[in-house]
Protein backbone atom coordinates (compact mmCIF):
# COMPACT_ATOMS: atom_id res chain seq x y z
CA UNK A 1 0.00 0.00 0.00
CA UNK A 2 1.35 3.72 -1.12
CA UNK A 3 1.33 5.96 1.68
CA UNK A 4 0.01 9.13 1.41
CA UNK A 5 2.54 12.08 1.04
CA UNK A 6 1.41 15.71 1.55
CA UNK A 7 4.22 17.27 -0.06
CA UNK A 8 3.07 15.37 -3.21
CA UNK A 9 -0.45 16.53 -2.99
CA UNK A 10 0.77 20.42 -2.47
CA UNK A 11 3.01 20.62 -5.23
CA UNK A 12 -0.04 19.05 -7.18
CA UNK A 13 -2.01 21.61 -6.44
CA UNK A 14 -0.26 24.25 -6.78
CA UNK A 15 0.25 23.15 -9.70
CA UNK A 16 -3.55 22.98 -10.65
CA UNK A 17 -4.01 25.99 -9.36
CA UNK A 18 -1.54 28.06 -11.60
CA UNK A 19 -2.75 25.77 -14.61
CA UNK A 20 -6.23 27.11 -14.20
CA UNK A 21 -5.43 30.02 -13.34
CA UNK A 22 -3.69 30.63 -16.95
CA UNK A 23 -6.85 28.92 -18.40
CA UNK A 24 -9.05 31.14 -17.19
CA UNK A 25 -10.77 34.38 -18.68
CA UNK A 26 -8.85 37.73 -18.76
CA UNK A 27 -10.03 39.84 -16.34
CA UNK A 28 -13.17 42.12 -16.62
CA UNK A 29 -10.78 45.09 -17.62
CA UNK A 30 -8.88 43.34 -20.35
CA UNK A 31 -11.88 41.93 -22.33
CA UNK A 32 -12.73 45.28 -23.88
CA UNK A 33 -9.63 45.36 -26.95
CA UNK A 34 -7.85 48.90 -26.88
CA UNK A 35 -8.37 50.62 -30.00
CA UNK A 36 -5.04 50.66 -32.04
CA UNK A 37 -5.00 54.56 -32.76
CA UNK A 38 -4.35 55.62 -35.95
CA UNK A 39 -2.47 58.73 -36.44
CA UNK A 40 -2.69 59.38 -40.52
CA UNK A 41 -5.05 59.04 -42.70
CA UNK A 42 -6.16 59.71 -46.33
CA UNK A 43 -9.37 59.99 -48.10
CA UNK A 44 -9.21 58.42 -51.69
CA UNK A 45 -12.22 60.25 -53.73
CA UNK A 46 -13.16 57.77 -56.58
CA UNK A 47 -16.65 60.26 -56.96
CA UNK A 48 -19.63 57.87 -59.54
CA UNK A 49 -17.19 55.21 -60.64
CA UNK A 50 -19.64 52.71 -60.86
CA UNK A 51 -22.30 52.65 -63.46
CA UNK A 52 -24.81 50.74 -61.47
CA UNK A 53 -24.49 52.38 -58.33
CA UNK A 54 -25.91 56.73 -58.64
CA UNK A 55 -23.91 57.16 -54.83
CA UNK A 56 -20.22 58.39 -54.64
CA UNK A 57 -17.44 56.14 -53.50
CA UNK A 58 -14.05 57.34 -51.62
CA UNK A 59 -11.86 54.89 -49.48
CA UNK A 60 -9.65 55.75 -46.25
CA UNK A 61 -6.22 54.67 -45.93
CA UNK A 62 -4.97 54.58 -42.58
CA UNK A 63 -1.18 54.14 -40.80
CA UNK A 64 -0.39 53.98 -37.03
CA UNK A 65 2.80 54.10 -34.95
CA UNK A 66 5.55 54.81 -37.17
CA UNK A 67 3.92 53.78 -40.17
CA UNK A 68 4.30 56.25 -42.83
CA UNK A 69 4.31 56.64 -46.63
CA UNK A 70 7.61 58.27 -48.41
CA UNK A 71 7.63 60.38 -51.69
CA UNK A 72 7.01 57.16 -53.56
CA UNK A 73 4.14 56.64 -51.74
CA UNK A 74 5.89 52.85 -50.18
CA UNK A 75 5.24 52.16 -46.88
CA UNK A 76 7.94 52.97 -44.70
CA UNK A 77 8.35 52.16 -40.59
CA UNK A 78 6.72 50.09 -38.27
CA UNK A 79 2.84 49.64 -37.45
CA UNK A 80 -0.78 48.85 -39.12
CA UNK A 81 -2.08 50.08 -42.34
CA UNK A 82 -5.76 49.87 -42.16
CA UNK A 83 -7.79 50.43 -45.43
CA UNK A 84 -11.41 50.34 -46.49
CA UNK A 85 -12.32 50.44 -50.25
CA UNK A 86 -15.52 51.60 -51.35
CA UNK A 87 -17.30 53.55 -49.11
CA UNK A 88 -20.71 54.81 -50.42
CA UNK A 89 -21.11 58.06 -49.21
CA UNK A 90 -24.14 60.80 -49.62
CA UNK A 91 -22.42 63.60 -51.67
CA UNK A 92 -18.21 63.21 -52.85
CA UNK A 93 -16.92 62.82 -49.34
CA UNK A 94 -17.05 60.82 -46.17
CA UNK A 95 -19.93 62.40 -44.04
CA UNK A 96 -20.82 62.31 -40.35
CA UNK A 97 -22.91 59.29 -39.67
CA UNK A 98 -22.73 56.16 -38.98
CA UNK A 99 -21.72 53.14 -41.90
CA UNK A 100 -22.62 49.75 -41.52
CA UNK A 101 -20.91 47.00 -43.75
CA UNK A 102 -22.79 44.99 -46.60
CA UNK A 103 -23.63 41.63 -45.55
CA UNK A 104 -22.18 41.12 -49.00
CA UNK A 105 -21.14 42.60 -52.43
CA UNK A 106 -24.97 41.14 -53.84
CA UNK A 107 -26.65 43.82 -51.30
CA UNK A 108 -28.27 47.18 -52.83
CA UNK A 109 -25.97 49.46 -52.38
CA UNK A 110 -27.12 52.36 -49.99
CA UNK A 111 -25.15 55.66 -48.96
CA UNK A 112 -23.56 55.12 -45.50
CA UNK A 113 -22.50 51.26 -46.26
CA UNK A 114 -19.34 49.96 -47.45
CA UNK A 115 -18.38 46.26 -48.63
CA UNK A 116 -16.88 43.64 -46.32
CA UNK A 117 -12.98 42.21 -46.66
CA UNK A 118 -12.78 39.44 -49.08
CA UNK A 119 -10.03 37.67 -50.70
CA UNK A 120 -10.28 38.77 -54.57
CA UNK A 121 -8.19 35.61 -56.20
CA UNK A 122 -5.55 36.53 -53.27
CA UNK A 123 -5.85 40.02 -53.20
CA UNK A 124 -7.35 41.55 -50.25
CA UNK A 125 -10.70 43.97 -51.26
CA UNK A 126 -13.29 45.47 -48.78
CA UNK A 127 -11.78 45.91 -45.73
CA UNK A 128 -8.24 44.58 -44.33
CA UNK A 129 -5.18 45.67 -42.21
CA UNK A 130 -1.64 45.10 -43.29
CA UNK A 131 1.14 44.73 -40.73
CA UNK A 132 4.40 46.21 -41.93
CA UNK A 133 7.64 45.96 -40.16
CA UNK A 134 10.85 47.93 -41.26
CA UNK A 135 9.12 48.82 -44.49
CA UNK A 136 8.28 44.79 -45.44
CA UNK A 137 5.03 43.29 -44.94
CA UNK A 138 4.44 41.03 -42.28
CA UNK A 139 0.82 39.91 -42.40
CA UNK A 140 -2.84 40.80 -44.07
CA UNK A 141 -6.07 40.55 -41.95
CA UNK A 142 -9.29 40.16 -43.89
CA UNK A 143 -11.85 41.98 -41.95
CA UNK A 144 -15.64 40.86 -42.66
CA UNK A 145 -17.72 43.01 -41.46
CA UNK A 146 -18.42 45.87 -38.77
CA UNK A 147 -19.27 49.74 -38.32
CA UNK A 148 -17.13 52.63 -38.84
CA UNK A 149 -18.99 56.01 -36.98
CA UNK A 150 -17.57 59.77 -38.01
CA UNK A 151 -18.04 62.42 -36.15
CA UNK A 152 -16.86 66.16 -36.62
CA UNK A 153 -15.24 67.45 -33.36
CA UNK A 154 -15.29 71.26 -32.67
CA UNK A 155 -11.98 71.94 -33.87
CA UNK A 156 -13.05 71.08 -37.59
CA UNK A 157 -10.95 67.78 -37.01
CA UNK A 158 -12.64 64.42 -37.85
CA UNK A 159 -12.96 61.77 -35.44
CA UNK A 160 -13.59 57.95 -36.90
CA UNK A 161 -14.42 55.00 -34.58
CA UNK A 162 -14.08 51.58 -36.23
CA UNK A 163 -15.55 48.23 -34.76
CA UNK A 164 -14.74 45.28 -37.30
CA UNK A 165 -14.73 41.64 -36.92
CA UNK A 166 -12.65 38.78 -38.35
CA UNK A 167 -12.21 35.01 -37.82
CA UNK A 168 -9.17 34.33 -35.81
CA UNK A 169 -6.77 31.28 -36.53
CA UNK A 170 -9.09 29.06 -34.54
CA UNK A 171 -12.37 30.25 -36.48
CA UNK A 172 -14.00 32.23 -33.63
CA UNK A 173 -15.51 35.40 -34.41
CA UNK A 174 -13.03 38.32 -32.75
CA UNK A 175 -13.10 42.02 -32.79
CA UNK A 176 -10.82 44.72 -33.71
CA UNK A 177 -11.53 48.35 -32.50
CA UNK A 178 -9.47 51.23 -33.94
CA UNK A 179 -9.84 54.81 -33.78
CA UNK A 180 -8.44 58.22 -35.60
CA UNK A 181 -8.91 61.67 -34.95
CA UNK A 182 -7.58 64.35 -37.18
CA UNK A 183 -7.21 65.72 -40.49
CA UNK A 184 -8.07 63.49 -43.76
CA UNK A 185 -5.85 64.45 -46.28
CA UNK A 186 -6.69 63.84 -50.18
CA UNK A 187 -5.05 61.29 -51.77
CA UNK A 188 -2.72 62.36 -54.26
CA UNK A 189 -1.16 60.00 -56.82
CA UNK A 190 1.86 60.81 -58.26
Amino acid sequence: MKHFRPIHFALSALFAAVLLTACSTYPSDRRTPVPVEYTSAYQEIYGHCYDSVPYAVVALDLYSDSLYLDANHRMQGTGYNLYISDIFVPDSLLAVGEYHSLPDSRQPVVPYTFLPGRDWDGTPTGIYRLYVEQGKLQSIQLLDSGTLVVRDTTNGLIDISFTFYYRNTYGAKATYNAHYQGALSPWLKK
